[in-house]
């Protein structure tokens, strides 16, 4: 009989207990999502490499994008809306918000990193290596690979987002494994200096040494046509003086066309 009543007490006390923490967790649970934001933290996670967005421009895709977060109820916040907001400017990758229990808003961000800057006479536009297209920034200094003239990609200023028509990805690809081959071989990689498009979509490419200018055509059958300026340097340039030639046309299976100035 005792150990049935110490048994009940015991049960009675653990339920009471049980019930403080649940009620208490409640209570807590309620309080947060009562509490207003207070505050906005940006941490752009990789700033120690890239530096096309910053803390003020986050500030502002928000401002622009979402509206008034601060003194908003924290379970009144749309994060998912957030998100949106910020990953549709700029070279933004990638977002995640959260709020904490203190009510500050967090915003974690990643930033596109451009493969190729596209010059244009309207301006232009990086693409990343997944053939991404953002925005160019005046302001950023790393070196990459420049391609400028007759760029056959339509795009719009402050255009994110993918080529739009399949012929335009078909040409973005090709000039993405193009570059990929020029920055993994050394020697190609010093040699060529600028890479300009003619109206017909056709490849021209400056050395940094010589007054040439190979005819590469389509950014296409690359590693033949880098065969064909390989031989144009090691058997035919040494026959003649420097700048002898003025263009090296490699466009076609098998013939290396030189013509002299």
């Amino acid at each position: 009989m005792k150990n049935s009543y110490r048994i009940a007490i015991t049960f009675g006390i653990t339920a009471l207990v049980v019930f403080l923490i649940v009620l208490v967790s409640k209570r807590s649970s309620s309080d947060r999502l009562l509490t207003a934001c207070t505050g906005l933290e940006v941490n752009i996670l990789d700033s120690a490499s890239l530096s096309f967005v910053s803390q003020e421009d986050v500030k502002r895709f928000i401002e622009e994008g979402y509206g008034v977060y601060l003194g908003q109820k924290m379970d009144s916040v749309n994060l998912k809306k957030i998100e949106t907001a910020i990953e549709g400017r700029s070279a933004v990758g990638t977002s995640q918000a959260y709020i904490t229990l203190d009510g500050v808003l967090h915003v974690d961000v990643t930033q596109r990193a451009p493969m190729v800057l596209f010059k244009t006479k309207n301006g232009g536009f990086y693409a990343d290596e997944n053939g991404f297209l953002f925005p160019m920034k005046d302001d950023y200094s790393k070196e990459i690979p420049v391609i400028e003239g007759d760029i056959p990609i339509s795009e719009e200023a402050g255009f994110k987002g993918e080529a739009k028509t399949d012929k335009e990805k078909e040409w973005l690809s090709g000039i993405l494994d193009l570059l990929r081959y020029i920055n993994h071989d050394r020697f190609w990689n010093e040699t060529i200096a600028k890479i300009h498009v003619d109206k017909e979509g056709n490849l021209v490419m400056t050395p940094r040494e010589g007054k040439e200018k190979f005819l590469f055509g389509k950014p296409d059958g690359f590693m033949e046509k880098f065969s064909a300026i390989e031989t144009y340097y090691r058997y035919i340039e040494p026959t003649k003086e420097k700048g002898y030639y003025s263009s090296v046309d490699v466009r076609y299976d098998g013939q290396i066309i030189c013509r002299e100035k």
